[in-house]
């Protein structure tokens, strides 16, 4: 019997048949390998597992408790659905990059010490670069590689940040980092959590890549990426007070920045970081139902925002546009793809009966039970501009609006049917929340339909719906590029290969090589002309001159080397009489 079977690894594992086979067995295949994971995480029981030593430390791969378990119930069930949603794509290379990239994603869910995290947080953002390159656009290939370089430089902060939190401490065991606060490790690991949780000033490379990746592509990476970093906040950084403020920025952040957009994916991708605000922000609070709430909010959010990204790639697959002021009037051609859509819609705007509802709610109240009154008021101003955006502009001018023409019919089945299993399981979370609320890390005393909570929340709601209807010559979608933190790395490569290119390589060629050339080569090449004078005249003569009488002085000693004894004799006869000479006369 095997003890524990790491649901990461079987798909990374497993993966690798996929080019191997063909037809309805590899579809089958493809689905049944994450279904299998997510069997294996429900049949899993609460401890340690997969323990190996390595340099005298104990590396462990599986720390099973019900935070781990929450989180690798929501890959696998993303993981299954992404995969059926994906099963029309032909290229073996996407669904291959897809596992890998689930399977490092539970590797990060089950990893318990700084070792194993690290190597499954590297496959995790090598995998997600290889997602969007494989668009193979060139937008596609300027949007990965910036994509690795953040998160290469996030992975550094993490190395480097655990090998000094090693060297104080001598253990590399992963657990709550609040003990080292203030310490130059606490805050390196901390950056490169947050650089993972899209947080500003580090977040532009979500909205920079995700609508760069292909159309089944981007489903994946709204799933893991950030979710993975709220999870090991949640695992280290509980109740670190800078992780209120960043998340409320963070969840007004992407409101604001989705107002300005007209590409329907990078919309979505800057109400990611919204979203991924609250539960940051929920870690920062650190209360058990702050924490709840995070968790919670992370369980629905993957759901919902998968569903949204999966309405919006079926348009883009059928129509090819993904801007909304080139769409409009789609209702009539691919009425089940809105309505899927405008479930997730609702869910991600919290309407009551949505997941969204059970799960955003948590964080809000937290922060209203720790009187935190501006942090409420930012994350409830933020709740309204989700629906505003998300719920309403999104679907009015890509379904309705002004009719474009198109007449664009509804999506493969395979995409529907996961868009349907998606939107189901926001509805099911929504009305029936006891189910993801046993799931909680911890006891959970909080009822969401409240009447004051429910009224409230329709109000909002409402109020959001008027406005929007009597604003909405305003709020026309115009064609132009809203410039983020991601200006700085795309000018600043710019700039820097100009320097490098332009005034350094002149300074180099002109300046530093004349003088490289007058004071150190040529000195260098004079004296390297004497020192072969000396060598050949001195040295070499010297040693020449010692062979040559040598040679001469054995030349006279063989001679005298006759082999006879009795002239050996009479020499040192010779020798005694001339050394007994020498002392008489002397």
């Amino acid at each position: 019997m095997i003890e524990w079977l790491h649901p990461g690894i079987l798909l990374i594992i497993g993966a690798l048949l996929i080019p191997v086979l063909k037809g309805r067995v590899k579809q089958v295949y493809m689905v049944a390998l994450p279904a299998a994971a997510l069997i294996d995480c429900i049949l899993m029981t609460p401890g340690t597992y997969g323990t190996v030593n390595f340099m005298g430390h104990n590396l462990t791969f599986g720390r099973v408790d019900k935070l781990s378990l929450l989180f690798s119930y929501v890959f696998s069930i993303m993981g299954v659905i992404g995969i059926v949603y994906a099963l029309h794509v032909k290229d073996d290379s996407q669904h291959v990059t897809a596992m890998i990239y689930i399977g490092s994603a539970l590797g990060v869910t089950f990893a318990g010490d700084f070792f194993v995290l690290f190597i499954f947080w590297e496959i995790m953002a090598i995998s997600a670069a290889l997602i969007v390159w494989l668009r193979r656009s060139k937008e596609a290939v300027s949007a990965g590689f910036r994509y690795l370089l953040v998160h290469a430089f996030g992975g550094v902060c993490l190395l480097g940040g655990f090998v000094i939190h090693y060297s104080q401490t001598g253990s590399i065991a992963f657990s709550s980092m609040m003990p080292f606060e203030g310490g130059i490790a606490f805050y390196l690991i901390l950056l490169s959590f947050i650089i993972n949780a899209a947080v500003p000033p580090f977040g532009a490379w979500l909205p920079d890549a995700y609508p760069e990746a292909t159309v089944t592509g981007a489903v994946f990476m709204t799933a893991f990426t950030t979710k993975s970093a709220v999870y090991v906040l949640i695992r280290g950084f509980a109740g670190t007070e800078i992780l209120i403020w960043l998340g409320a920025i963070m969840a007004l952040y992407g409101v604001v920045y989705a107002v300005l957009e007209n590409d329907s994916r990078r919309l979505l991708a800057y109400h990611i970081i919204s979203q991924v605000g609250y539960m940051v922000a929920g870690v920062g609070i650190g209360t058990e139902m702050a924490l709840n709430g995070s968790a919670s909010h992370a369980f629905a959010h993957i759901l919902y925002k998968g569903l949204l990204f999966m309405g919006a790639g079926a348009v883009i697959e059928m129509t090819g546009k993904r801007k909304l002021t080139e769409l409009g009037g789609l209702y009539k051609t691919m009425p089940i793809t809105m309505a899927l859509y405008m479930i997730g819609g609702f869910a991600i705007s919290a309407v009551p009966l949505f997941s969204g509802f059970v799960s955003k709610s948590m964080v809000v109240s937290a922060a209203g039970e720790s009187h935190l009154s501006i942090i409420l008021l930012m994350l409830t101003m933020a709740s309204a501009g989700t629906f505003l955006h998300t719920g309403l502009k999104l679907p009015y001018y890509m379904f309705f609006g002004k009719d474009s023409g198109i007449r664009a019919k509804e999506p493969p089945k395979n995409m529907l049917i996961a868009m349907g299993m998606a939107g189901f399981l926001c509805i099911f979370i929504g009305v029936f929340p006891g189910t993801l609320y046993s799931l909680l890390p911890f006891a959970v005393d909080y009822a969401p339909y409240t009447p004051q909570h429910v009224m409230s929340t329709l109000g909002i709601l409402g109020f959001t719906a008027l406005g929007f209807f009597m604003l909405l010559k305003q709020l026309d979608p115009e064609p132009t590029v809203s410039v983020d933190t991601d200006w700085f790395y795309r000018k600043g490569a710019k700039g820097f290969m100009w320097l490098v290119n332009k005034p350094i390589a002149y300074i180099e060629y002109n300046i530093v090589g004349e003088a490289y050339e007058f004071l150190i080569q040529k000195p260098i090449l004079k004296a390297a002309h004497y020192l072969r004078v000396f060598d050949t005249e001195a040295v070499d003569g010297t040693v020449n001159g010692i062979g040559r009488v040598t040679l001469a002085w054995s030349s006279v000693m063989r001679i005298i080397q006759n082999g006879q004894v009795q002239y050996y004799a009479l020499m040192m006869a010779f020798g005694a009489f001339a050394l007994v000479t020498w002392f008489i006369f002397w």
